[in-house]
């Protein structure tokens, strides 16, 4: 009979799943990880230990400890917890719809486990398109050192590739700065960004729908999430682009559009980004090219929920329509 190990302790290969009772596995596993996999819980953003966890490794179902994701398509989406654009072995993901919160989600769980690990979105960065967004409390991390030790050795072959050959991988970068039309129309145009797509963030009301924004009582603000390639434009550069196509100046308002919904406001991702968001912040402000104080707002970036389809996209399927953007010298 095969055994997987599972943290310190081993469940046969007939033992997983549904099939071990829930006296067992409470005993086994956390409350935590009782709630998330066997509960359908969620775990609270950016207070769990996989959601900034950049080391190499594989990331396998915590109950079953059959391979899920791997460290190489791990990306910082700016929710808080860990996202993967793609499977590891897809034929241990499961599918199924989930209506919970007022809207149809795509549920992921384990297959044989049967463990629920989180959602899979249509927003992720390119080829894939894809954001699994997936509780750490449903995982175990395998490091890349442990691989062999712990069985899993068949996918070392993965991380043993010639750096050089790897293609870089892309990051993501949101920003709000006024009717996001505009902004994403020329954030698009910057050489080296790969996908934008619109939605809102910032605020408190979960999956806001853009009458629910519009009203200016959800707090949050019309953004737009930039998914670039950092070999051709880095951070810095697309934050520099920014602060030229919209006035940092004007405090809740871009050209005619009032509401704290179009503040302009830079969400970053991780430390890295604050850190650069700063220094161009502060040189802005120095550069003398604007007669006011920039009141652009540094946020940590929490949960970006797209707009509706007829916002994607807007002025190419519009040429011509409505926007105040236009880049200046």
């Amino acid at each position: 009979m095969s055994l997987l190990l599972v943290g310190t302790f081993y469940l046969s290969a007939s033992d997983t799943g549904c099939g071990m009772s829930g006296t067992d596995l409470r005993a086994r596993l956390t409350p935590e990880q009782y709630h998330v996999t066997q509960e359908c819980g969620t775990e609270p953003p950016f207070r769990n230990p996989y959601w900034d966890n950049k080391e190499p490794g594989i990331y396998v179902d915590v109950v079953s400890g059959e391979p899920l994701f791997s460290s190489l398509d791990k990306y910082d989406s700016g929710t808080g917890w860990p996202s993967f654009s793609k499977p590891l072995a897809p034929e241990n993901l499961k599918y199924s719809e989930d209506s919970a919160l007022w809207q149809t989600r795509v549920e992921v769980r384990s297959k044989t486990a049967d463990s629920h690990l989180g959602h899979v979105f249509d927003d992720g960065p390119l080829p894939s398109g894809k954001r699994y967004c997936v509780n750490s409390a449903s995982l175990r991390f395998i490091p890349l050192a442990k691989l062999e030790s712990e069985g899993y050795g068949r996918f070392k072959s993965l991380f043993e590739k010639n750096p050089a050959e790897r293609p870089m991988k892309w990051q993501e970068a949101i920003l709000a700065g006024g009717c996001f039309w505009g902004v994403e129309e020329l954030i698009r145009k910057l050489p080296g960004v790969i996908d934008t797509s619109v939605g809102y963030t910032g605020g408190t009301v979960p999956n806001p729908t853009y009458e629910d924004v519009k009203s200016g009582h959800t707090g949050h603000a019309e953004a737009v999430r930039i998914v670039f390639d950092p070999s051709k434009t880095t951070y810095e550069q697309i934050l520099e682009y920014f602060f030229r196509l919209h006035d940092p100046t004007t405090r809740n308002q871009q050209g005619n559009d009032l509401g704290t919904q179009y503040r302009s406001s830079i969400f970053y991702l991780n430390d890295e980004q604050k850190d650069v968001a700063e220094k161009v912040i502060a040189s802005v402000s120095r550069s003398g090219k604007w007669k006011r104080p920039v009141v652009t707002q540094l946020l940590r970036s929490g949960p970006f929920y797209p707009a509706e389809e007829y916002h994607q996209d807007y002025l190419q399927k519009n040429p011509g329509g409505y926007t105040c953007h236009y880049l200046r010298d």
